[in-house]
């Protein structure tokens, strides 16, 4: 059996995960009374259930604190459980509150950003503890039921710590949730070059001639040893995702072959890897 409790922030897609798993043949509850947890937890270990996600959040209230007697006393009585936490950014949060006009559940009719923040603290002890952690600030629909099909149906494994290299252009603005930016512009522009000019980074003979510089191949190297070296330290300090931005003029030659290359060299098997490029088609 996989018992997994589903938590998170509010706003950051616990909903949508439970319904999720409905799909994909768990039997889920959401939020469950904290004083029934361990009476639901011994109805499921004697029933024929296989698979069961259990929604739990900051709806519980001041109840909400028994929650840590109540996983050490299942963790001494065997209960196989896994922790779930679904976080998000708190500026994302607050636009999806904007967007959907709801009320935090605890900013009352204060300020959202107040109700995040105390909802951040109450649930800190859930997110330390959890078995897997999956920021929802950029990803999509698709792409969260993606990872959750990979971790809870294929049960592939998981890191929480997730890396993105994306490739843009400078002329449409920096990415504002880069973490690090590097500029690729020194390097031999192919949008000067008449049969390379209408292609992308993605062509063989634009990566080629961007690659055949020695600076491209020494910026690589530097950069694939910084980040080996950064990435251990990030995780160190709880950070769960870094976005590496590499822009050129147009993000559509230089940057994207970069990315490309950055994302085959630094092979970090052990965790998450995306690669995206937001203005290679701006230009088209």
């Amino acid at each position: 059996m996989r018992f997994v409790i589903v938590t998170g922030m509010s706003g950051a897609g616990k909903s949508s995960v439970l319904k999720m798993l409905e799909d994909a043949g768990y039997f889920c509850v959401d939020n469950l009374p904290i004083q029934l947890v361990k009476k639901f937890t011994r109805l499921i270990m004697q029933g024929s259930q296989n698979n069961v996600a259990l929604g739990i959040d900051i709806r519980s209230g001041q109840a909400l604190k028994e929650m840590d007697s109540v996983l050490q006393d299942m963790k001494q009585s065997g209960v196989p459980y896994e922790i779930l936490f679904l976080d998000c950014t708190p500026e994302v949060l607050v636009k999806r509150y904007k967007e959907t006009r709801r009320i935090h559940p605890l900013s009352g009719g204060g300020r959202v950003e107040k109700g995040i923040a105390m909802e951040r603290e109450r649930l800190a002890y859930l997110r330390r503890n959890a078995d897997v952690i999956i920021d929802t600030s950029h990803l999509l629909i698709r792409d969260l039921k993606s990872q959750i099909n990979k971790i809870y149906l294929n049960d592939e494994k998981f890191s929480n710590f997730y890396v993105t290299i994306l490739s843009f252009g400078f002329k449409y603005g920096i990415p504002t949730d880069a973490d690090l930016i590097f500029d690729v512009r020194f390097l031999p522009n192919p949008y000067y070059i008449p049969e390379l000019k209408d292609m992308t980074g993605k062509d063989k003979p634009v990566s080629q001639y961007v690659m055949e510089s020695s600076a491209a191949t020494e910026f690589l190297d530097k950069l694939v040893d910084m980040l080996l070296f950064l990435i251990p330290k990030y995780i160190t300090e709880g950070k769960n995702q870094l976005v590496v931005g590499i822009g050129c003029t147009g993000g559509k030659h230089r940057s994207v072959t970069l990315t490309n290359e950055l994302a085959m060299r630094i092979n970090i098997t052990e965790y998450g890897l995306k690669v995206e490029h937001r203005d290679i088609e701006k230009e088209s």
